[in-house]
């Protein structure tokens, strides 16, 4: 929250001025509506000698726990969905040198995607709605250090895969089943890049 922004508010709110006036002339003079809204929100549309501040009702520890649970079952879903693609290519394109995947293997990995990825979806539906109530949760580090963290993951895999790619075609050892796994690993995770890349670049534009 603009501190410079915020000190405007409350001294304007001070003196008693008109809620919609202030939100008039902030966005004449350049600044962003939601922004204006965010600040405004920020203090209780009570009657009183000095403007009144809302409740913050942030609970660091509780947030903390449920982002880490989004991302710890984006990142199960995410490899349980690869070793099941790969279960399909090893099938149609067997390899007679190596081992067929186990049975076991693939049941675990479907397991997994049947668990994970609805406790995936509820909890990033429940910040969702956190979020909608609180709009200072956008600014959550804790979130942000994680969607973050997940990019720079994800890159990471995008470009070993890329390099591996690179390096088969040079070298002349390209299969069809070493290129369906390469597109595999690079669907999977250029969605998840692309995904948290778009909402981090849509929070800045309403920044």
């Amino acid at each position: 929250m603009n501190t410079e922004l915020y000190a405007f508010v409350k001294e304007a709110l001070d003196k008693k001025l008109d809620r919609a006036s202030i939100r008039d002339v902030l966005v004449q003079a350049g600044w962003n509506i939601k922004e204006v809204e965010k600040v405004l929100s920020a203090f209780a549309e009570v009657d009183f000698a000095i403007p009144v501040p809302r409740p913050k009702p942030y609970l660091q520890a509780r947030e903390a726990f449920l982002y880490l649970i989004s991302f710890i079952t984006l990142y199960i879903t995410a490899f349980s969905f690869g070793a099941l693609v790969f279960g399909f290519i090893d099938k149609f394109f067997p390899d007679p040198l190596s081992y067929a995947p186990a049975l076991r293997s693939l049941n675990t990995a479907l397991a997994s995607i049947i668990i994970a990825f609805p406790v995936y979806l509820f909890v990033t539906w429940r910040l969702s709605l956190a979020t909608l109530k609180n709009p200072e949760r956008k600014d959550s580090k804790v979130r942000k250090w994680l969607t973050y963290l997940t990019l720079v993951v994800a890159a990471a895999v995008i470009i070993g895969d890329l390099i591996a790619i690179v390096s088969g075609l040079l070298g002349g050892d390209i299969t069809i089943r070493f290129l369906l796994r390469a597109v595999t690993i690079f669907a999977i995770t250029a969605s998840i890049f692309g995904y948290y890349l778009l909402d981090l670049q849509k929070e800045e534009k309403e920044e």
